[in-house]
């Protein structure tokens, strides 16, 4: 049945390139794939200069040696020590009652004397007398007219007189004399100036003997060669390359996976060695690689697991030198099982270990 359905494929495919430049005299049953040449490169050796001479500096650290110091630890001062002042006690003599003279007084002496002292002046004038024996009967005829004199009157006077007027005598009082006792100073107060020494340490500390310097070393430039690829020959060209027509269907490679993983094992890389390579070296043609995983686990994981499977097989051709434009990688995750084993289904190890397979299959470029 799978025959019949690739021949009506490669019979539909030839129809449909019938107006498309067909191959010339194809064979009988034969099928043929579209290709068109690819840019064809060559290798070619360089030794280039990957990396300039230049200098290097090296520091070389200084170095130290150790030397003992004496060092002042305390400075010298000075102390002063008061020293109080002493005393003797001594009688210092006083008057407690001065001296004096007491007076006496010696009164007055007096003695006597007399003084005849005027005590009506002489004195003389006119005095008029009536005469007694006259008969006029004028009186004025009677008058007479006296000029009489008068002595002086004197009169003795006894006065005392001073003989010795009033004096004192004194009689000196000697003074009255007594002690106290005084606290005199015998030696004065002083201050003592008492030198303290300087207190002194042993060091021990690090002086530079050597500074810092610096080391020149010259490094040579470092030259590799490497290998560049080249274009040696156009491509471009379309060509119709026969192919065997089961190879247009999907192929079965004998690549099985462990669990959740997408490492290519070493039996792996040499199915892949024996199958694809002499298809992908012997003719210009691309393929595609179909990689799937069994149903465990979620399905968007499964799908990004499958696809990491497929990408691990282009990596690996690309390694052995085939051209990552005629390789194609797709992840099919748990889409398309090749038995029952689907979610939820109780199936053995080796049942879901068919589903972790890869296929690939011829392509048009």
């Amino acid at each position: 049945m799978k025959q019949i359905l690739a021949f009506l494929c490669v019979c539909v495919g030839i129809s449909f390139m019938s107006a498309q430049n067909l191959p010339d005299n194809p064979d009988p049953g034969k099928c043929y794939v579209k290709c068109i040449t690819k840019d064809e490169f060559s290798e070619v050796e360089e030794t280039i200069q990957v990396y300039p001479a230049y200098t290097t500096l090296e520091v070389v650290p200084a170095t130290y040696r150790t030397v003992t110091e004496e060092v002042l630890v305390k400075e010298a001062s000075k102390k002063f020590v008061y020293v109080p002042a002493t005393y003797e006690t001594i009688d210092v003599p006083y008057v407690s009652k001065e001296g004096r003279n007491d007076l006496s007084v010696v009164p007055a002496s007096f003695g006597s004397d007399t003084r005849t002292f005027e005590i009506y002046p002489k004195t003389s004038g006119w005095e008029y007398k009536q005469l007694e024996e006259c008969d006029s009967p004028n009186k004025e005829d009677c008058v007479v007219a006296c000029f009489v004199e008068y002595p002086a009157q004197f009169s003795d006077v006894s006065f005392t007189t001073l003989a010795n007027d009033a004096t004192t005598s004194s009689s000196p009082v000697g003074p009255q004399n007594a002690t106290y006792k005084k606290r005199v100073i015998k030696t004065p107060a002083r201050v003592e100036e008492i030198v303290i020494p300087a207190e002194y340490a042993t060091i021990k500390r690090q002086v530079l003997d050597t500074p810092a310097s610096t080391r020149t070393t010259t490094v040579p430039a470092r030259s590799e060669t490497v290998t560049r690829t080249v274009l040696s020959k156009k491509g471009g060209i379309t060509s119709w390359e026969e192919i065997d027509c089961a190879l247009l269907n999907a192929t079965p490679l004998p690549i099985f996976y462990e669990l959740a993983s997408a490492r290519l094992t070493p039996a792996s890389k040499r199915v892949i060695d024996e199958r694809l390579l002499p298809i992908l070296n012997d003719k210009p043609v691309s393929i595609e690689i179909m990689s799937h995983t069994d149903s465990r686990g979620n399905d968007s994981y499964n799908m990004s697991l499958s696809q990491q499977r497929a990408n691990s097989v282009v990596n690996y051709l690309v390694s052995k030198g085939i051209s990552r434009s005629r390789l194609t990688a797709k992840g099919y995750g748990e889409t398309r099982l090749v038995n029952r084993c689907s979610n939820g289904v109780d199936c053995s190890e080796n049942e879901h270990q068919r589903n972790r397979r890869t296929e690939f299959r011829v392509i048009n470029n």
